[in-house]
């Protein structure tokens, strides 16, 4: 009771207390928005790539190395480019001391410490590869010379072959497959298996289709056989070709001259009705007769007439097929699903989805069920890992699901901090709630990197902005002759996208 009495006696309302409160509750709320703001931003810092990257760079006639950051890891020193097999790995080959009229060099490999690693082995090499329109190095294998031989160890030093091989290289195209080369003759290293699954006694070793999952086709004497993936010879070199098509344990063949289908026992199953096999699938053949394209069941039946220019398998009872100069899709049963308007037509086949380029150079894409459900577009960017694509519809940049649903940038771009936005013809820069973080002033931009870095175009040269909109580098470059503009840093990306080397 005294306790109440005294409470009671005190004013109703004491007026400095209320303001103290007051203003004491405005500092708590500023302090909460304060943290969730630096926590906030400490979050947007992590959804930019935090994997560390490395690049080749090039400037002042001398190589070096950068992390994604832009740091000089590797100091531009050396007069041949230093290579980076793995771009995830701080392994860095650099050579030196070259002499090309003896064809003489050096070679040590170190790591972002500037520590020299690997020091057991001499003249160490990553193995390029290619398939044609894309350059790479074969993942955690190395080559390296002793006395004239050649043999392989793995990223970190571990033997895999012992060096004793004339030559080692990449089998073209194809990952994960080693060429190695004794006395004249190739055999080849799975490096998937880390093992030699075919003996050097071979005069020629190609895959049997695209990938290396379904066999080899080897050659001796003139004549050829097939070796699965996991070394076990389907056909000895017996035949005078072997057609690159496979399916359902079926093989095309040629003997005296005449393209046959057998199976994996060696029985002919079906030789006549086509000049050539192009395509199995299943029970299916996509075959040729005077240079025109058709179909026919294993067992002979004729499924589409051979009177195309061009006939490839998409999907189901479905061919992409090519007529008076045009691609189209028609069925098994004869029916024309998309006309033939196209000029080329590709099969997204991770996205489900026709890629059609039309005479105007705009590209249509059409869905499963044919249906064109982009019309008139330029694709710039096709992200098979987020899912999305990226298209040109006018003057203005879209982003669609494989559904084929809109989305707004800030849904699938899901790293980024700042996205790009164009207002009055002019380009900046928005964060997820969509406050302005850049102006509209530049006259073209990028959406932001993985590594958190935004190209930004004004006044016909180029420069750069950090992940929070701050210039790393005014606009000062001008990169005209680049297919592609990308930056880290005060560096960016050279003319030659196959090298992916920086330079400023």
């Amino acid at each position: 009771m005294s306790r109440g009495r005294r409470y009671d006696d005190e004013p109703k309302l004491n007026i400095k207390k209320v303001v103290a409160t007051v203003l004491a509750i405005i500092v708590i709320i500023m302090f909460v928005i304060s943290i969730k703001k630096l926590l906030s931003n400490v979050k947007l810092t992590k959804e930019v790539s935090t994997v560390e990257t490395f690049f080749p760079v090039y400037t002042n006639q001398k190589w070096g190395v950068i992390d994604n950051t832009g740091k000089l890891i590797v100091n531009n020193t050396y007069d041949e480019m230093v290579v980076v097999p793995d771009k995830n790995k701080d392994l860095f080959i650099c050579t030196y001391d070259v002499d090309y009229e003896k064809e003489e060099y050096h070679t040590k490999v170190v790591n972002k410490d500037g520590s020299e690693i690997l020091t057991n082995y001499n003249k160490i090499q990553a193995i390029e590869n290619s398939d044609g329109k894309n350059i790479w190095y074969e993942n955690n294998i190395l080559k390296f010379e002793q006395d004239g031989k050649y043999g392989l160890i793995d990223f970190n030093g571990k033997l895999i072959l012992n060096p004793e091989y004339d030559n080692i290289y990449a089998l073209e195209g194809i990952e994960k497959n080693i060429i190695i080369e004794k006395n004249g003759q190739k055999g080849l290293v799975n490096t998937s298996m880390g093992e030699v699954i075919i003996q050097p006694e071979y005069t020629e070793i190609a895959t049997l289709t695209k990938t290396y999952e379904n066999g080899y086709i080897v050659s001796k004497n003139g004549k050829y056989g097939i070796i699965s993936a996991d070394a076990k010879r389907i056909f000895e070199p017996i035949y005078e070709g072997i057609k690159r098509v496979t399916s359902n344990g079926y093989y095309a063949v040629v003997e005296a001259g005449k393209t046959k289908l057998v199976s994996s026992t060696g029985e002919v199953k079906l030789e006549s009705g086509f000049d050539d096999i192009h395509e199995i699938n299943g029970e299916y053949l996509t075959t040729t007769v005077k240079g025109l394209y058709g179909v026919l069941k294993i067992d002979g039946t004729n499924v589409i007439k051979n009177e195309y220019e061009d006939l490839r398998y998409l999907y189901e009872t479905y061919y992409i097929a090519k007529k008076n100069g045009l691609y189209g899709v028609v069925s098994m049963t004869n029916d024309t699903l998309v006309d033939f308007t196209y000029t080329s037509m590709e099969y997204m086949k991770t996205a489900d989805f026709i890629e059609a380029e039309k005479q105007n150079y705009k590209t249509d894409l059409i869905d499963r069920k044919f249906n064109v459900v982009l019309k008139d577009v330029i694709v710039s960017e096709l992200n098979l890992e987020n899912g999305y694509v990226r298209v040109r519809e006018g003057e203005e940049y879209q982003y669609y699901n494989f559904k084929f649903e809109k989305k707004k940038s800030q849904e699938v771009l899901v790293t980024n901090t700042l996205f790009l936005v164009k207002e009055n013809g002019k380009y900046g820069y928005e964060n997820k709630n969509g406050d302005r973080i850049v102006d509209c002033i530049y006259d073209d931009a990028k959406e932001q990197n993985r590594f958190g870095f935004c190209a930004v175009k004004k006044d016909g040269v180029w420069g750069n902005l950090k992940s929070d909109g701050t210039v790393v580098v005014a606009p000062s470059f001008n990169l005209d002759e680049h297919l592609y503009v990308d930056f880290i840093d005060t560096w960016y990306l050279s003319k030659d996208l196959n090298l992916n080397v920086y330079t400023k």
